[in-house]
């Protein structure tokens, strides 16, 4: 029974991480429904001159994949932050 103790609360320390791990991630039709909104703010800002220089790194990818697969694997609350980020950057730039 003592040897039984440890991997009992191993297994039960495990199923919590994947269940906590899986509720904070993204759902995929959220994470689509995402990208397309990522991705019309990614156009907007290249097809304007004042805000396309600045569109640097990750954020501002035309690849649909590249924010696909980070959608997936993070919190709603973290694609919020990033959505935000790039709405104030192209209202600041834009000057809106």
């Amino acid at each position: 029974m003592a040897n039984r103790l440890p991997s009992k609360v191993f297994l039960a320390a495990l199923l919590a991480l994947i269940l906590f791990t899986e509720a904070q991630a993204a759902d995929p039709t959220f994470c689509r429904q995402y990208v397309r909104a990522a991705l019309n703010q990614v156009r907007g800002g290249l097809s304007n001159p004042a805000c396309a220089a600045g569109l640097q790194g990750t954020r501002w990818s035309s690849d649909f994949a590249v924010h696909y697969e980070w959608c997936l694997g993070t919190s709603v609350a973290a694609t919020e932050g990033e959505r935000d980020a790039r709405t104030r950057y192209l209202r600041g730039c834009s000057g809106r």
